[in-house]
């Protein structure tokens, strides 16, 4: 299995999902599911009486939940049980909730449109844009971000070559890039812009992702040159690119006498550029 971590949104509440190149099916978070069927507070609680009534039942649905790492609220990763989207319709009929017919057809949905991009990868880039778009990010943010998400892939494909593992080892290097150029740790970053779960790339100003990309590009690049073979070889690798966009950052900011990091996130950007927008449509 190749997983591909991501996050689905079904009416805004998001839900964990792996894409399998393989068997080329969605892999769900079953937990994330059963919250928004039943708005429970204890969704975990829910499926483990659930998966209680289904084993004594002696359902082969149950015989077949597998488990696979999936980023929990506090950034780390954790074994957690999921489903395909076959599997979850048949769950979902053990689920009294009104929402169950709407998220059926939210999950066939998912599912077409994800082959639709393998067989045509630029569907996948135009609904990324609509979903951007309905967010109410302007056009040159979402040029900036779609830029910036070709620049993560590259590094990611760069460190699976050089031997790091998805998850935890992504997820220390990534610290490091981010520390080396903004002086905060992933983590921190988000606390700083006062974010839970939210995306940080998805809450970062113009500027905060042109450094972060070159924080990532440079690491890019460095790491094919040196072909890193350990551990701490990558470690130091990432530390360089994260100095050389950090060195950026200091000079920017002694030019313009103002910080870098900024504490605006998605809203208070998108509340920006209405308020922007408004002046603009004025009578004069």
């Amino acid at each position: 299995m190749k997983p591909k971590n991501a996050i689905k949104l079904f009416e805004n509440k998001q839900v964990r999902s792996v894409w399998d190149d393989e068997q080329e099916k969605w892999y769900i978070s079953i937990v994330d599911v059963i919250e928004i069927l039943t708005g429970s507070t204890n969704p975990r609680r829910y499926w483990s009486d659930l998966k209680i009534k289904l084993e004594k039942e002696g359902s082969q649905l149950y015989e077949k939940i597998v488990q696979l790492k999936m980023q929990s609220t506090d950034g780390k990763f954790y074994k957690t049980d999921v489903a395909d989207v076959e599997q979850l319709f048949r769950l979902i009929q053990s689920i009294p909730s009104p929402k169950a017919e709407p998220f059926k057809q939210w999950l066939a949905q998912v599912a077409r449109e994800r082959l639709e991009e393998i067989d045509d990868p630029e569907q996948g880039i135009e609904r990324l844009m609509e979903y951007y778009h309905r967010k109410g990010y302007s056009d040159a943010w979402i040029n900036q971000r779609l830029k910036s998400i070709e620049v993560r892939k590259e590094l990611t494909d760069e460190w699976e070559r050089r031997g790091v593992q998805k998850g935890q080892e992504f997820a220390m290097l990534t610290d490091i890039v981010t520390h080396g150029w903004s002086g905060m740790t992933t983590k921190q970053y988000k606390r700083f812009k006062g974010l839970k779960t939210e995306n940080l790339r998805d809450n970062m100003t113009n500027l905060e992702l042109v450094l972060n990309m070159l924080a990532e590009a440079t690491t890019t690049e460095i790491s094919k040159e040196k072909s890193p073979a350990t551990a701490e070889e990558n470690r130091e690798i990432a530390r360089q690119g994260g100095q050389i966009a950090g060195n950026t950052r200091k000079e920017i900011e002694a030019k313009t006498g103002k910080k870098v990091a900024s504490t605006l996130n998605a809203k208070k950007l998108r509340e920006i550029d209405i308020q922007k927008d408004s002046k603009t449509m004025r009578p004069l």
